[in-house]
């Protein structure tokens, strides 16, 4: 089981992550009230500003004060993937292609 660190020695499971997402939009901030309300919310910030909530495949959401790209970062360094830009996702490429 991989785990990473998600701030302030806060660990994950990489491989139970479903999205890291930036708290910003309204159906973010909504799944985060629900959670709330529910008490499946995991908080791990330290009371720092929420720069990324990441969505566990049991629908529990975690905040996170690191920002989105760092999480995932650290989520594909972790288990070996490698990064594939918006550029390259939308063009079919990837940074492992022998063109």
């Amino acid at each position: 089981m991989n785990l990473i660190n998600i701030g302030f020695g806060n660990m994950v499971a990489a491989g139970r992550i479903i999205a890291i997402v930036s708290p910003e939009s309204a159906p973010i901030k909504r799944i985060i009230s629900d959670a709330r309300e529910k008490s499946l919310l995991i908080d791990a910030t330290y009371g720092r500003r929420t720069r990324a909530v990441i969505i566990m495949d049991n629908g529990s959401p975690i905040l996170s004060a690191l920002q989105p790209e760092t999480v995932a970062a650290r989520a594909q360094s972790s288990s070996g993937r490698t990064h594939i830009t918006d550029e390259q996702y939308a063009t079919g490429e990837s940074d492992t292609d022998d063109e």
